[in-house]
Order: structure tokens, then sequence, then C-alpha cells
């Protein structure tokens, strides 16, 4: 009887743990799959920026191709940390919609618009991983972006240093920024996280925030504007490749 109960319990366990391992390995998947395309919508977003409209054309077909392999392999299989998810259901048919936009955008000389529909795309994953909890680097980057444009309001070289909530702004808006861009650095995984590329924009960007209480002691304008730039540079660079 004893034997026959420790087998029955052993089998439980067994079970639990298979089904555990699926759901983390259909995550994990999902995850997987929408950062190939999640990579392309980066490239074709940084070329119509730069005015590289035949590039930023061939990367958008990519894009739309690794985007229909996505929809097959999950649309009807919602990973089940999404689950109760409404944003997963709607997920499919407007990221479509933006990529056919974003499509015709770009062929009718709007690349503007065009990155419009891209960056919707970028902002639906966002907001349908943010409402299941589901932490990535490419989310945490995005969160870095926004307080990034929050310091570069300061990037004005004739700042009002007589106000003491121009020093104070600077400081807080930058120790923001450095604590998301370490919770950044912790959720990489591996190789990401050692990867020379990664570990020189984040080591960098570290290395250029030590410069800012010094720049705000001294009330030197020209020197917060030089290390906004060069942060700038770096963020621009963490999203080009990883947000």
């Amino acid at each position: 009887m004893l034997v026959c109960f420790a087998r029955t319990a052993i089998l439980a366990v067994t079970l639990l743990t298979g089904i555990g391992g699926a759901v983390a390995d259909d995550l994990a998947d999902f995850n997987a799959a929408v950062e190939s395309t999640a990579a392309h919508n980066r490239v074709a977003m940084g070329y119509l920026r730069t005015g590289n409209a035949d590039l930023a054309s061939l990367e958008i077909d990519r894009l739309r191709a690794t985007w229909s392999i996505l929809t097959e392999r999950f649309a009807g299989k919602r990973p089940a940390a999404f689950d109760g998810n409404p944003l997963y259901s709607k997920l499919w048919t407007v990221g479509s919609a933006r990529l056919v936009a974003a499509d015709l955008m770009l062929n009718s000389g709007r690349p503007e618009q065009a990155v419009q529909s891209l960056a919707g795309l970028r902002g639906d994953l966002y907001e349908l991983r943010k409402a299941s909890h589901v932490v990535v680097l490419a989310d945490c980057v995005r969160d870095a972006n926004a307080i990034m444009d929050a310091l570069m309001v300061y990037n004005d070289r004739t700042l009002e240093w007589t106000k003491p909530e121009t020093g104070a702004g600077i400081a807080t808006t930058a120790s923001s920024y450095g604590s998301t861009l370490a919770r950044c650095d912790g959720i990489a995984g591996e190789p990401v996280h050692a990867s020379a590329e990664f570990r020189r924009l984040v080591d960098g960007t570290k290395a250029s925030l030590t410069l800012i209480p010094g720049a705000i002691a001294a009330r030197n304008g020209d020197l917060m504007h030089r290390i906004l730039i060069e942060l700038r540079s770096f963020d621009n660079l963490l999203a080009f490749r990883f947000g």
C-alpha cells in the first residue's frame, strides 16, 4: 500500500514538473520568436530614421515574413503566462495591420509615418508583456529610453543653475536611468550579457553617468551637454540593438 502511494506521489510530482516545464518552454519559445521579429523591426526603424528607404523596405519584408511565422505558431497557441490577457488576441490583427500600414507609408514616401507604425508594434508587445508581468530585456531598454528622453530635457548649455530644482532634477533623473540600466544588465541572459557589444554600451553608459555629479557641482552647462550627448548615443545604440 505504501509502495503504491509512493509511486502515485512520484508520478504526480513528475507530471506537475513536466507541466511547469512545458509552460516555461512555451513562454521561452514565444519570447525567442518575438525577439526574432523585433530584431527586424529595430533595424527597419533605424534605417528609416537615417533615410535609407531601400534597406528599410528589405527589413520590413523580413519583418512581415517573421511576423507571419510568429502568428502561425502562436496566434492559436497562447502561452499560459498570457492567460486572461485580452491584449493577446488583439495583438495579431493589430500587429498585421501595423505592418501593412508601415509598408504603405514607406512606399508612398512617408517614412515618418512608417516609423510610427513600427513603433506602434513595439508598443503593442511592450503593453502585452507588461500586463502579464512578463519581463524581457527589450522592455527594460524601452523603459530606459523613456527616462533618457526626460534626461535630455536638460541638454541646454544655458541651464539655470541658480534654481535648486535644476541640479536636483538632473541628479534624480540620472539616478533613475542608472537604476534602470542596472536592471537591464541583470535581465540580459547569456550570451547577450557577456557580449562585447552589450558590455561596451552598458559599461560606457555607467562611466558617463559618473561624470554627472561633477558637472552639477561645477554648474558646467557645456560639460553637461557633452555628457548627455554621449549618453544619448549609448541609449540609441541600446535601443537599436536590444530594444
